[in-house]
């Protein structure tokens, strides 16, 4: 439940987490606050707009008078609601300090908002699901779909709610919840470019902690899995017979990719990297020698705090013979296709 919320704004260092949520909107009132502090939270999913019939319907009147009834009558429903929420806000903050948030996944109307604003709420309108759903996890509040009986065990709190400006957009920000279990991060940058990659990294990183969490296992890193893992088969190479020797063979060369991959990609020899890691891994057998991508040298993966996930291994090792089966046996199509050619040409 962790909200990403970008803005086209300053560059990618600015990038921030804040402990608390940020809304793509703000309020549709120009005389509603834009900075209130001790807040109470009120989060709901009510109409309070005209609402539209499901069928089609016609109202008929004789008279002007008639019309302003029914045009009266029809907005009384909404204000009737809009009175019992503004009756809540001075049950729970008249005499303090405390200050009214409404945050509502439906439509409030401008007669509405003008009643909020009179008594200093401040209102934001079609807010999304998501939002609604990280809201109850950070303020603490519990969403409401109807006004009747309404009671104060339903409001959240937050410390800080504020609006901030970026030329025609608004974004608002609650911050300094209490116990937050929902937070969002920030992305800033120039450019769509460089949001997008911040945003994968991101993505990537949260994702590889959610896999951690998931399975509650971890791996050296730095190469030190592969290394290991390539001596283990060389090791264990007599078990196999027949033309298994092979495959394991290879397999076992195969997995040496990373850790060649590492150095090249670090301006180091390959070989020279891998010799290293093979003679540290001979002096101490059974320990996790990973490669140090600045010096070129051997360290311990763990003690510096290079780890990968478990997932991640399980689905290297697990894909990897799949992928080379399935390319092999594209090379068998192409081959039989050749032969096919030949043939005819020689009839």
């Amino acid at each position: 439940m962790v909200e990403i919320q970008t803005m086209k704004h300053k560059s990618g260092v600015e990038t921030k987490l804040v402990k608390g949520l940020v809304f793509d909107h703000g309020a549709r009132h120009p005389d509603m606050p834009k900075r209130v502090t001790n807040c109470v939270i009120f989060a709901c999913n009510i109409e309070l707009e005209y609402e539209k019939t499901e069928v089609s319907s016609s109202f008929f009147y004789n008279s002007a008078e008639q019309r302003e009834k029914m045009v009266e009558a029809e907005r009384k429903v909404v204000d009737d609601r809009v009175r019992k929420i503004i009756e809540l806000k001075k049950q729970v903050c008249d005499g303090t300090d405390k200050n009214f948030v409404v945050i509502n996944m439906r439509g409030i109307d401008p007669m509405s908002l003008d009643l909020f604003a009179k008594e200093g709420i401040v209102a934001l309108r079609r807010a999304k699901r998501r939002n609604m759903e990280r809201l109850a996890l950070a303020a603490g509040c519990t969403c409401v779909q109807a006004v009747d009986d309404l009671q104060a065990d339903c409001l959240g709190s937050a410390g800080l709610v504020y609006e901030y400006n970026l030329g025609d957009e608004k974004f608002t920000f609650m911050e300094e919840l209490k116990e937050p279990q929902s937070v969002t991060v920030l992305i800033r940058g120039p450019n769509g470019f460089t949001i997008g990659l911040i945003n994968e990294s991101l993505r990537d990183g949260l994702r590889a902690v959610k896999n951690t969490l998931e399975t509650n296992n971890i791996v050296p890193g730095a190469g030190s899995f592969e290394l290991a893992a390539n001596e283990y088969l060389k090791n264990n190479l007599d078990k196999a017979k027949g033309r298994a020797k092979l495959g394991i063979e290879v397999f076992a060369e195969s997995l040496l990719v990373v850790p060649k991959a590492l150095a090249e990609n670090s301006g180091h020899d390959a070989q020279d990297v891998i010799i290293k890691m093979r003679e540290a891994l001979a002096a101490n057998p059974g320990s996790a020698i990973g490669l140090d991508i600045k010096s070129g040298d051997v360290l311990d993966p763990e003690s510096c705090g290079i780890i990968d996930t478990y997932l991640a291994k399980r689905h290297m090792i697990s894909t990897a013979p799949v992928i080379a089966n399935q390319l092999l046996l594209v090379d068998e199509i192409l081959r039989a296709g050749r032969k096919k050619e030949k043939d005819k040409m020689a009839q």
